[in-house]
This record gives C-alpha cells, sequence and structure tokens, in this order.
C-alpha cells in the first residue's frame, strides 16, 4: 500500500512562493516589534497537559491534541481515565506558555518584560479559510506593567506593524471585560451565568440584535433582563465612540467610573501616536473567547478579510496561577495566517527585493569558465539580487516556465561554446 503524499487535514504543504511572503512578513514583525523594545524569546510546542486544561483557555480547550504517555508511564491495562494516558499536549496559543516561560524566569528578566514570541500553535477544530489546525502565531505581551501605557504600547506597535505590511483602513475594536460583566449585571443575569451570556453576545455581528435576543430567551433568561440588556446596545446604536461615555453613565452603580476614564486615554493616545491608516473603535459587543482575560480586550478587524485578524487583551490573573503571586500582564497577538493570505490574494510584491536571476548552464562546461560564471553571480548577489545558478534542461522553455512562476525575470544562458 503506498504511503499518502497529503498532508494531515487542516495542515498544509506551503510552497516557495508563499514562503517567501511569510519569511518577508516575519521579518517586518520582528523588526518593527523590536524597534518598540520587545525582546524575542522561544517556548516548547508541547506543555504539561495541567497547564493546558486550566479552565483559561475557553473553547481552546477542547481543541487541544494530546499526547499519550510513552514507555513505562503507559499502561493501558490499569488506565481508567484520560489522565492515565495523557500527560502532554500541544499549545493551542503562545499565552500560556509565555506565562509558564516568565514564571519560571522572572528572577532574571526585566520589570516591566516585553516579550516577542513568534512560532506554530495547534488546534483540533473544523479547518476554514483562513484557519488552520497548524498555524504561527505572533505575540508581543507585556508583564509587569498594570497601567494602560501597556495597551497603549501594544496597539500601537501592532498598528505600525500591520502598516509597514501596506495594510490601511482597518479597525482596532476595544472593550473592557468589566463593562461586559457591569452590563450583564445591571441588565439582571446571575454571575454564573455570564459566560454563557457572553456566548451569546459574541454572535451579534452575525445573527444581529434580535439574533441574541431569541438565543438568550431559548436558553431560559427572563424576557425582563434580555429586553434590559438589549436596551443598552440599542441606546448606543450609531453614537460610536460617544457610547463608551453613554453606557458608562447607565450602569455607573455597577463599575468604577476609572474604566470609562482608563479606555478613553488608551483610544486618545492611540489615535494621536498612530504611523497607520486606521480607527480605534469602541465595541461594547467584543467578548474574546479566551477565559483569562481580566480588563481591556481590543481585535483587529480588516475590511479585505471580514473577520478577526488578531486580538488580545489583559490577564492579570494568570500569573499567580503558577506562582501563587498575581501579575499585571497584557499581550496582543496578530493573525498571521490570515495576513498572508491576504497578501498573497492581493498579489503582494515584497519592496525592494532585488531582481531573481537564473543562470542556466549548458552541461560540460571547463573549470575556468564555470568559476567565472561563479565569480559573476557572486558579484550580482552582493549587489542584492537574487542569483540561481543552474544546469540547462533539455526542455529549456518548461525550465524558464517553471522558473518565472517562481518570480525570476531575468534568464543569463551559458553554453560550452559561443553561440550567436
Amino acid at each position: 500500500m503506498a504511503l499518502s503524499k497529503k498532508p494531515v487535514t487542516g495542515m498544509k504543504d506551503i510552497l516557495p512562493g508563499e514562503m517567501e511572503i511569510r519569511d518577508y512578513v516575519i521579518r517586518v514583525i520582528k523588526d518593527t516589534y523590536r524597534k518598540f523594545g520587545f525582546t524575542g524569546i522561544e517556548t516548547p510546542c508541547l506543555e504539561n497537559i495541567e497547564n493546558l486544561t486550566n479552565k483559561q483557555g475557553g473553547e481552546n480547550e477542547k481543541l487541544i491534541f494530546k499526547v499519550m504517555k510513552r514507555g513505562d508511564k503507559l499502561n493501558l491495562e490499569t488506565a481508567q481515565s484520560e489522565a492515565d494516558l495523557c500527560d502532554l499536549g500541544l499549545r493551542y496559543d503562545l499565552t500560556v506558555p509565555l506565562v509558564r516561560y516568565y514564571s519560571n524566569n522572572s528572577a532574571t528578566l526585566p520589570n516591566p518584560f516585553k516579550a516577542l514570541q513568534i512560532g506554530p500553535s495547534f488546534r483540533a477544530e473544523r479547518p476554514q479559510r483562513g484557519r488552520y489546525r497548524q498555524f504561527y502565531q505572533c505575540d508581543i505581551d507585556i508583564l509587569g506593567d498594570p497601567s494602560n501605557l501597556a495597551e497603549i504600547e501594544l496597539i500601537t506597535a501592532t498598528t505600525t506593524c500591520l502598516g509597514n505590511l501596506g495594510f490601511k483602513g482597518f479597525e482596532i475594536r476595544i472593550n473592557d471585560r468589566r463593562i461586559l460583566k457591569a452590563m450583564a449585571e445591571y441588565a439582571g443575569f446571575k454571575e454564573e451565568s455570564f459566560d454563557e451570556v457572553f456566548i451569546i453576545l459574541d454572535k451579534m455581528d452575525k445573527i444581529g440584535l434580535d439574533g441574541v435576543r431569541e438565543e438568550l430567551l431559548a436558553e431560559g433568561f427572563s424576557a425582563e433582563s434580555i429586553d434590559k440588556y438589549a436596551g443598552l446596545f440599542e441606546m448606543i446604536k450609531d453614537k460610536g465612540n460617544d457610547g463608551l461615555k453613554v453606557i458608562a453613565e447607565k450602569i455607573g452603580d455597577f463599575i468604577d467610573g476609572s474604566v470609562k476614564d482608563w479606555l478613553e486615554e488608551i483610544m486618545v493616545s492611540v489615535d494621536a501616536a498612530k504611523e497607520a491608516s486606521f480607527e480605534v473603535v469602541f465595541d461594547p459587543t467584543l467578548v474574546r473567547g479566551m477565559g483569562y482575560y481580566t480588563g481591556t480586550i481590543f481585535e483587529i478587524a480588516i475590511p479585505e478579510f471580514g473577520g478577526s485578524c488578531g486580538g488580545g487583551g489583559r490577564y492579570d490573573k494568570m500569573v499567580g496561577k503558577f506562582t501563587g503571586q498575581e501579575t499585571p500582564a497584557v499581550g496582543f497577538s496578530i493573525g498571521f495566517e490570515r495576513i498572508v493570505m491576504l497578501l498573497l490574494e492581493q498579489g503582494y510584491e515584497i519592496p525592494d527585493a532585488g531582481k531573481k536571476i537564473a543562470f542556466l548552464v549548458e552541461k560540460n562546461m571547463g573549470p575556468e569558465r564555470l568559476s567565472d560564471i561563479m565569480k559573476e553571480a557572486s558579484a550580482l548577489r552582493k549587489s542584492g539580487n537574487v542569483v540561481l545558478v543552474s544546469r540547462m534542461n533539455k526542455n529549456k522553455k518548461f525550465q524558464k516556465e517553471q522558473l518565472s512562476n517562481d518570480g525570476y525575470t531575468e534568464f543569463k544562458e551559458f553554453f560550452v561554446e559561443a553561440r550567436d
């Protein structure tokens, strides 16, 4: 039986043209973030299963690729539960590994610590456009800063990065988990049902306010609470960022007024410092699915995609689960796979990439002539060009077509004997 040539469902082989774009995007991301003072780190793809299943990852905890115990640790005959079979898992994001890394190394790290991490994550979910089971994430996080300067830095760095990649006219949607909870409490929902309410609210952009009403009613929530809750969103319809002030006044008995000031300061500061074309938009329907968020949350919306292309927020209680001592923390993850997909669909060309030149050399070329050819190729590379030196195929026309598809625009042919 022949072995399968296809990659595992939800994962993909990356061809040279896409790989070139991916490498370029990573270079831009690293260069941009390092200019904001972020430091590169790396963590393993595997984590202890207890770290990944601590009720912090929301729905993603249902999507973990779990790894069976190995050798003497695995005893199928006595196993009675999943815990007897599994001890490790592939990370579903970069935040849990970062927090473990920080908890283990904080004594030797600066405070606050500005981390940059790029690497693959894994989720056993249904693949769709721009979503895979193995995907790269690019995260920046600030640990140890309790002020909203951390949010301002993260949003400014991320939007500058997107601008450097040629994106414009996008939105940074921003909200706060404290506002979400206060709105739900104002409406009369019980605290233990907040997560269920938020899961339904998160569908607002797909099913609309009436759809949210219907789903809340179907889940058994009281009509009085639903009407009061929906009324908050109707009240700020078409008010834009002024809706933050309106909401804050309405739910004032359920939330500290400093939360409004906190968000306003972020929005105003980011707008003043921005180096790309985008808008910061207050969005009271923004939820973010992770259970670990405690305060500010934000998301990137790029018109060409029609959905989220990254997001993040504040998770001040997560480090404490490892160390017993709470540490302020906030992070922003850029949607690397979706960014690359959009650039490929736009036919993006890497700026200042230099020419791609192919030297096609006939067989049986003498050593002296071949040395001259290699010296010529080396000189062209030093001046910023990509130069491929390859033997000339019998079907030279097809060879050139393939190289053209790979971006080569110039061809130089070398024969054993001079030709007119």
